[in-house]
């Protein structure tokens, strides 16, 4: 009897909770003076530097990096609601990007700058250590396969076939069947939802990471 060809898709998920918080904040004014638009700007922009430089600690934080963007200086002359030219006004903008190792640490923060005249939060994104990312994902591949093998073998059982035996395993695509109708290639993916914005006060709540594991397999059973 011909062996019966076997082709399925092993997937697993596994999450972490989140172990770096990395924020983005504009510091912004704009004014009529140019002179002062940049002081104050500088002025805002250097306070904040000097207080990050005593939370840096590449090992042991709770800053483990941050960088700041060049100096942007600007101006334009908006029109008023009846078409005319009004007096210029000026802009000044730095970003500075901060990651932290303690969650906790980038919430407090965070909640006190928010606060400060001339700051904008731009957005909290979460991620893991590089080693936590690795094992995790080594885990989540080896399930995946495990996942694979129990599929093929519950299609073989249901057509009342013997145990299956493998035959190929790729990352979804190079088997050379393609993805399903719908189904986008996701070889590997990681997942972290946003930052919790709630309540009067400001609050930071660090997000699982999810990684996700997609395999394709190939079985033979008679």
């Amino acid at each position: 009897m011909a062996d019966t060809i076997i082709t399925v898709q092993g997937e697993y998920e596994l999450t972490h909770p989140a172990e770096r918080g990395a924020v983005r904040i504009a510091v912004a004014y704009e004014g009529e003076q140019r002179d002062e638009t940049l002081a104050l700007t500088t002025q805002r922009h250097a306070s904040l530097v000097s207080e990050l430089r005593d939370l840096h600690n590449p090992q042991t934080g709770p800053v483990t990096s941050w960088s700041s963007d060049q100096l942007r200086v600007w101006g334009e002359r908006p029109w008023n609601q009846d078409g005319r030219r009004l007096a210029p006004v000026y802009h000044a903008e730095v970003g500075i990007d901060v990651t932290f190792n303690e969650p906790a640490a980038l919430s407090d923060w965070v909640g006190v700058v928010s606060l400060l005249d001339g700051v904008a939060i731009q957005g909290v994104s979460w991620t893991l250590t590089e080693a936590r990312r690795q094992t995790i994902t080594q885990e989540a591949r080896r399930r995946a396969v495990e996942n694979a093998v129990a599929k093929a073998t519950v299609y073989a059982t249901s057509l009342g076939l013997g145990s299956v035996r493998p035959l190929a395993l790729s990352d979804p695509g190079m088997l050379g069947d393609g993805p399903a109708p719908g189904q986008p290639v996701q070889p590997l993916a990681a997942r972290a939802m946003n930052a919790d914005f709630g309540g009067a006060t400001l609050a930071l709540k660090p997000e699982q990471i999810t990684v996700a594991v997609q395999v394709h397999a190939r079985f033979a059973a008679n």
